[in-house]
C-alpha cells in the first residue's frame, strides 16, 4: 500500500481502517479478559469491580483536555500520534508493578490517554468520508473487526499460556497502532473552522444534548456487568476462553454487519428512533443474560443484539454529535460524550456490578439491574423531540 497523498485518498481510509482495527483490538483484548488477568493476579470480585470502575473514571480528564488542545489548534491529528504514545507507554507499566494500587494507578493512567485519542479518531474520519454515515460505517466496521480478531486469538492464547497473556498481547497492539498513525493524513482547516465564535456552551445547555447525554450514561451503567464479568460468567458456566472468544466475536461479527446497514437505517428511521431501538434490545439482552444464559442459545442470541446495543446505537450517536455540534467543536463534543457517558456511566456501572457479583453468586441480580438501567435509557429518548434528533 503507497503511502496517502491526501486526507480524501483510498489509502489514507486503509490506513483509518487499521487504525480501527487496533485501536478496538485492544478493546478485544482487555475488556472480556482484563478481569482474567486480575483474577490471576489474586483480586477478589469486589477489587475487580473497584478498579474497573477508578480506571473508567480516568476516561473523564483525557479526551477532554486532549479535545479540547485538539479544537484550538485544529490540529487533531497530532493529538492523535502523542496520545497513542503516550497510551503505549504507560500500559507497559503493568509489566513491573503489581497490588492493587499499584495495577490501579497504571491502568489509570493509559485509560486516560487510550480513551483521549479515540475522539481524535472519529473527528479525523469524519472529515476524511466527509460526515458520510454510510462511508464512515464502512471504515469503523475494521474496528469490530479487530476486536473479533484479537478477542478470539487471546481467548485461544490465554488456554495455552496464562493469564497474563492479555498484558503481551495488549502491548503490542497498541504499539501497532502507533506505528499507524504515523502514517496518516489529515484534511486542510477550511475558513469557516475559524470564522465559528459560537462557545460550545449553547450546544451543550440544551434539552435535547441533556436528553442524549443521559440516555447514553444510563446505557454504560448497563455495560458493567458485560464488561467486567462476562469472560468469568462464561467460565462459571463451563465455556472455555477460546469458547468465551468466539461468543464475544459473534456479537461483534453482528456489530459489523449493521455498520454496514447503519447509513440507510439512520437516514429512514432518524437517530432518536435508532437510538431507542438499540437501548430497548439492549435491556432485552441483559434480561436473558440474567435468567436463561445456562442455555447456549440464549447466549448466542443475546450476542447478536450486540449489534443494537453497541453497533447501532454508536453509528447513531456518531451521526448525531457530528452534526450537533459542527466542526469548530466537534472534538470537543465527541469528548464530552466519551468522557461522561463512557467514564461517568462506565465507572458507575463497573463500581455496581463488583459490589453485586459476588464471586459469580450476585450474576443474576447484576444482569437484572443491567436490563433496568437500559430500559430507563430507552424511555430518556422519549422526551426528546423527534424533529430535534
Amino acid at each position: 500500500m503507497s503511502l496517502p497523498k491526501s486526507a480524501f485518498s483510498t489509502s489514507n481510509l486503509v490506513l483509518l481502517a487499521f487504525t480501527y482495527l487496533f485501536y478496538f483490538g485492544q478493546f478485544g483484548v482487555l475488556i472480556p479478559y482484563l478481569g482474567v488477568f486480575l483474577d490471576g493476579r489474586g483480586f477478589s470480585s469486589t477489587e475487580i469491580g473497584e478498579l474497573f470502575a477508578l480506571i473508567t473514571l480516568a476516561r473523564i480528564a483525557g479526551p477532554n483536555l486532549l479535545a479540547a488542545i485538539a479544537d484550538k489548534t485544529g490540529q487533531p491529528l497530532k493529538c492523535l500520534q502523542f496520545g497513542s504514545l503516550l497510551t503505549f507507554s504507560t500500559f507497559c507499566l503493568a509489566f513491573v508493578v503489581d497490588g492493587f494500587w499499584a495495577l490501579t494507578i497504571s491502568f489509570a493512567i493509559m485509560m486516560m490517554f487510550w480513551t483521549a485519542i479515540l475522539p481524535q479518531i472519529e473527528v479525523l474520519a469524519l472529515n476524511c468520508v466527509h460526515a458520510h454515515a454510510g462511508r464512515y460505517s464502512r471504515v469503523r466496521l475494521w474496528g469490530s473487526i479487530g476486536y473479533i480478531l484479537f478477542t478470539v486469538f487471546t481467548g485461544m492464547m490465554i488456554d495455552r499460556f496464562t493469564s497474563e497473556t492479555p498484558i503481551i498481547i495488549g502491548a503490542f497492539v497498541l504499539f501497532s497502532l502507533y506505528i499507524t498513525t504515523l502514517f496518516l493524513k489529515e484534511p486542510p482547516k477550511d475558513n469557516s473552522y475559524n470564522q465559528v465564535t459560537d462557545s460550545i456552551w449553547k450546544k451543550i445547555n440544551s434539552p435535547i444534548f441533556y436528553g442524549f447525554l443521559l440516555s447514553a450514561v444510563l446505557l454504560q451503567v448497563s455495560f458493567g456487568p458485560y464488561y467486567g464479568f462476562f469472560a468469568l460468567y462464561t467460565r462459571d458456566l463451563g465455556y472455555s476462553g477460546q469458547t468465551t472468544g468466539w461468543l464475544i466475536a459473534l456479537g461483534v461479527a453482528a456489530e459489523v454487519y449493521i455498520f454496514l446497514q447503519a447509513g440507510k437505517l439512520i437516514d429512514r428511521w432518524g437517530v432518536k428512533w435508532i437510538l431507542f431501538l438499540s437501548m430497548a434490545l439492549t435491556a432485552l439482552r441483559w434480561y436473558l443474560l440474567a435468567v436463561v444464559a445456562q442455555h447456549a442459545v440464549v447466549l448466542i442470541a443475546s450476542q447478536l443484539l450486540h449489534a443494537f446495543s453497541f453497533g447501532l446505537a454508536h453509528s447513531a450517536s456518531m451521526h448525531f454529535i457530528h452534526h450537533y455540534f459542527g466542526k469548530k467543536h466537534q472534538g470537543q463534543g465527541q469528548a464530552i460524550y466519551a468522557s461522561l457517558a463512557f467514564g461517568i456511566g462506565g465507572a458507575a456501572g463497573n463500581y455496581g456490578a463488583g459490589l453485586f457479583w459476588d464471586q459469580g453468586q450476585g450474576a443474576e441480580l447484576a444482569f437484572t439491574l443491567a436490563a433496568i438501567f437500559a430500559a430507563c435509557s430507552a424511555i430518556t429518548l422519549l422526551a426528546i423531540p423527534t424533529k430535534k434528533m
